[in-house]
């Protein structure tokens, strides 16, 4: 709890991981004979402002995550739920299992294991005072965009640019407002900001930490392994 706000940090790790090209889930995956998903976790379940979890998962999936909770013993209180056939539709999932006293939310990605706890207290910490807010880093390379046929349309400014990560973190009424309107008239947007952008809102960016990759390709378990075994990175 942060200044009386109770919070709600929403685990998103019901996605397929087509891209790993694995038969498991990516949130299962092994990073130094640990679960992807039991690292994420570890880092909310120490966060001194974090009250309850909600873990969204496939229903395929219970077992994993049934031998993860078994090895981690959660310390915060928790809850499962099932995901739908994209990210909105089970991030939407979680929102309607909310806990009723809920005022700030958080959602982030399973599969993004290197999040530091301190930097979830420090985004629930500002999203007080901006009331939707995420966590990226400027980009380092430079963005061609390209319409159609692989021809360069323009470049933007790069330094106007921001890889966008998780936690993003809302006000409770902020998130769950954008959802219930746009999830009827079936807007997809590809994060959870992009919900509250389109509602109106107005979203703050939290400076983060190139470290907090989330693992996608088996390139990023790769260096999932030498984040997790170095001391200098």
């Amino acid at each position: 709890m942060y200044l009386n706000n109770y919070v709600t940090a929403i685990i998103a790790a019901a996605g397929m991981g087509t891209r790993m090209k694995k038969s498991l889930n990516k949130q299962f995956l092994m990073i130094d004979n640990t679960p992807v998903l039991e690292h994420t976790l570890k880092k909310f379940d120490n966060s001194k402002y974090v009250d309850y979890i909600i873990v969204v998962i496939k229903e395929t999936d219970i077992t994993y995550l049934g031998d993860v909770l078994s090895s981690l013993k959660l310390n915060k209180k928790f809850k499962i739920v099932y995901g739908g056939a994209t990210r909105p539709d089970s991030i939407f999932n979680a929102l309607k299992n909310l806990p009723d006293k809920t005022d700030i939310v958080l959602t982030h990605d399973g599969a993004r294991p290197f999040i530091e706890t301190e930097l979830i207290d420090k985004s629930i910490e500002e999203v007080v005072k901006t009331e939707a807010l995420v966590v990226g880093v400027p980009v380092k390379d430079t963005i061609k965009v390209s319409k159609s046929d692989l021809n360069v349309d323009f470049t933007p400014v790069r330094s106007e640019l921001f890889q966008i990560q998780t936690p993003q973190v809302f006000l409770k009424n902020i998130i769950v407002s954008a959802y219930n309107r746009l999830m009827e008239e079936g807007f997809t947007g590809t994060d959870d900001a992009s919900f509250v952008e389109k509602n109106g809102g107005k979203v703050k960016i939290l400076m983060g930490s190139y470290k907090n990759i989330k693992i996608t390709t088996p390139e990023d378990l790769l260096i999932a392994e030498v984040l997790i075994n170095s001391t200098e990175i």
